[in-house]
């Protein structure tokens, strides 16, 4: 039989241990071996393939019938929230870049008139938004 130490003790140098290891992190993020998105891009056919295989056993309902509302609900509870403002406030810059295009489309776009409150045919307003929407997304990401 294989020596391995117990779970608890285990879970415990890793709990320890591995928050004391963020400049090494910082420091692997800032000069990684290769580039991530090239890595990312020529990984594309391993991920379909692992998907696809994930689908075929169901395994996407199996995790999250393992975790349970429980984990989830602690998780975003403690992590989620702690990190919920800080993290909105650093993606500013990124929020507006990604949604520029779409509020460029919005602005550009020529609504139909106005008719009274409830009027079925201001939903003619709502398909003109959505439509641009539609449009600008498949420009940008080809569908």
């Amino acid at each position: 039989m294989a020596f391995i130490r117990s779970v608890d003790v285990i879970a415990k140098k890793w709990a320890e241990v591995t928050p004391m290891r963020s400049a090494d992190y910082a420091a692997g993020v800032a000069s990684p071996r290769r580039s991530w998105s090239a890595a990312t891009k020529a990984a594309e056919k391993s991920y379909e393939d692992g998907v696809t295989k994930a689908i075929g056993r169901k395994a996407f309902g199996k995790g999250v019938a393992k975790a349970g509302d429980e984990k989830w609900s602690r998780k975003a509870t403690v992590n989620g929230t702690r990190n919920w403002g800080p993290g909105v406030a650093e993606a500013k810059a990124d929020y507006a870049a990604g949604f520029a295009p779409y509020q460029a489309a919005i602005a550009a776009c020529v609504l139909p008139p106005r008719y009274a409150r409830r009027d079925p045919r201001n939903l003619a307003r709502v398909k003109a938004i959505v439509d641009a929407l539609v449009a600008k997304k498949e420009s940008l990401h080809g569908g």
